[in-house]
């Protein structure tokens, strides 16, 4: 049973476009030459690029227009560096960028420590606004923030089992010290 515009007529607005005078793509179908291959308009002259710019192995060239404001350096830098040596479509790309905005943070912070300003990320990460709206969820954030430190610091605090003697008792049995 084939369907016909009849059979859709109770549908409100349904043959809108039916109409190629109003159809809003109707001037797009009669596109002639160059134009329709998409190729009417003219490349934008090179932005000068005066830092060090990251791109894609994939793209032959540069954009017309880069951003570099801030030019990638420190650790996370040469971990962006790393990065853009491999494909678009490959982990070994996408992954270590994750992991350069983290590193990145952290540099900040010590950034902002190194010339005497002490960084508010309670406000900067928008806890006070997460407080009043949501503190559920950032009471279970602190809480499990607090409990991954406190494990790392019981993990590092232990020796195996093994008590380390004093001061006094390792200069005791080693005769030379005696």
């Amino acid at each position: 049973m084939e369907k016909t515009a009849k059979d859709f007529a109770h549908i409100p607005g349904w043959g809108i476009d039916a109409d190629p005078k109003n159809e809003p793509t109707y001037p797009n179908r009669h596109r002639t030459g160059e134009e329709h291959d998409g190729r009417s308009w003219v490349r934008p002259t090179q932005q000068v690029i005066q830092e060090e710019v990251l791109h894609s192995i994939e793209r032959p060239d540069y954009t017309a227009v880069v951003g570099n404001s801030v030019p990638p350096s420190g650790l996370s830098g040469m971990i962006r560096r790393f990065a853009f040596k491999y494909s678009e479509n490959s982990y070994l790309h996408w992954l270590p960028l994750l992991m350069a905005d983290k590193v990145n943070v952290v540099e900040g912070i010590l950034d902002d420590f190194a010339h005497g300003t002490v960084p508010n990320i309670f406000a900067e990460k928008g806890y006070k606004a997460q407080w009043k709206y949501d503190k559920k969820s950032l009471i279970l954030k602190m809480a499990t923030l607090a409990a991954v430190v406190g494990g790392t610091v019981v993990l590092l605090s232990q020796n195996n089992g093994k008590r380390r003697p004093s001061s006094q008792a390792r200069y005791k049995r080693n005769p030379q010290w005696s």
